[in-house]
């Protein structure tokens, strides 16, 4: 997972400000004007979508060292997305105008962030193709497996083990929690994994990608 440096957080605090939000408290919404830059100093956040019925579905958890708002290269554009914090979080902000003379004068941090950017699409790319080409029982074996491909302490997740309740994965995978729980049971049974509330430990990977061998694994 491609992160900003801590030795560049100083360059976003110092061309904008810092502001910290408490647990649940919004960001911004979908359709707000995109105005500023966001870069996560410590805690963590939800990116999601609302549809025209209510309906939540998360895109990402997203951790220190990461960026969001990045609709905000655009001119006079609004927010695809809602954010908001899944602890409490601090934040830098900044307007992209400030930035940009600064990304020429620091060639690592702007690769840096073309390389973040390149990420979080192609992160969205698997998202829209687990959304429209798997069942639930893939849908969830791959997200699984790709959050707990690597540790990541910012996010909480540490050997094989998902800080994420049955409901948070229904929300970003679009299913409903009954569903999940249904699934997350089966793959109990079958010894690849052991659920506790709030946390699921993977004990057989394999067997998760013996679930998708029938397709294709993004």
């Amino acid at each position: 997972m491609i992160k900003i440096l801590e030795k560049y957080f100083d360059i976003f605090c110092t061309i904008g400000s810092q502001k910290t939000y408490q647990k649940g408290e919004f960001i911004y919404l979908q359709n707000d004007s995109a105005d500023y830059l966001y870069l996560i100093l410590s805690g963590r956040v939800r990116v999601y979508t609302l549809s025209s019925s209510g309906r939540e579905t998360t895109l990402e958890i997203l951790e220190k060292g990461r960026i969001f708002g990045e609709s905000s290269f655009l001119s006079d554009h609004v927010r695809p997305t809602s954010v908001a914090a899944v602890t409490e979080v601090r934040l830098a902000t900044c307007l992209v105008s400030d930035l940009i003379p600064l990304l020429r004068e620091t060639p690592e941090l702007m690769v840096l962030l073309f390389q973040h950017l390149s990420e979080t699409c192609n992160h969205l790319s698997r998202q829209i193709y687990r959304l429209t080409n798997y069942d639930s029982r893939k849908r969830i074996a791959s997200f699984l497996l790709e959050e707990t491909a690597s540790p990541n302490r910012d996010k909480g997740i540490l050997d094989n083990v998902l800080p994420y309740t049955h409901a948070e994965i229904a929300e970003t995978l679009g299913l409903n929690r009954v569903t999940v729980s249904r699934v997350l049971s089966a793959f109990a049974d079958q010894g690849l994994l052991k659920s506790h509330y709030g946390k699921i430990m993977i004990t057989d990977r394999n067997g998760l990608y013996q679930i998708l061998k029938n397709g294709a694994y993004l």
